[in-house]
Parts: C-alpha cells; structure tokens; sequence
C-alpha cells in the first residue's frame, strides 16, 4: 500500500484533467510510493481551502493552486517523497 497520497482538486476542466495527467506521470516515472487521488465534490475540496483550482496536495499539505503546475514543480513535490 502507498505510503504518500497526492490529490489533485477540481472539477471536470482541461486544467484540471491536464494536471491530473501530469502528476500521474511524474509519480510513474519515479516511481514514487504514492497514489494519486481526484477529487471533484465541492465538500472534499472544501476541507483544504482552496478558492482556485486545479490545486494539488501532497500529504495533506496544500502545494499548488490555480493554473496548470509545471513539469519541473510537479517533480519537485515527489521527488521531496523519496526516502
């Protein structure tokens, strides 16, 4: 079982599902432990707070909202969840 969780907040948008597509290609290529999570319910999104979307969290730690993140940050986020 994955010991990280990553979950991208949004709705049904090109945004949101290209950021989806990112962070579960970065996670692949690292091969981190980790799974990735979508969550598109307005309750689950509200827990974090965010008022723009797409937004990512890492392990219950908000990293990125509103906008598309880049490649390079994504990676940073996972790398940073490497032993």
């Amino acid at each position: 079982m994955p010991t990280h969780t990553i979950k991208v907040l949004g709705k049904i948008c090109g945004s949101c599902l290209w950021t989806e597509r990112l962070v579960r290609e970065v996670v692949a290529e690292l091969g981190a432990d980790a799974v990735v999570e979508k969550l598109t319910k307005r309750r689950e999104m509200a827990q974090y707070r965010v008022t723009s979307t797409p937004a990512v969290v890492v392990d219950g730690l908000v990293v990125h909202a509103g906008g598309i993140p880049t490649k390079a940050e994504v990676q940073r986020w996972v790398q940073r969840l490497q032993p």
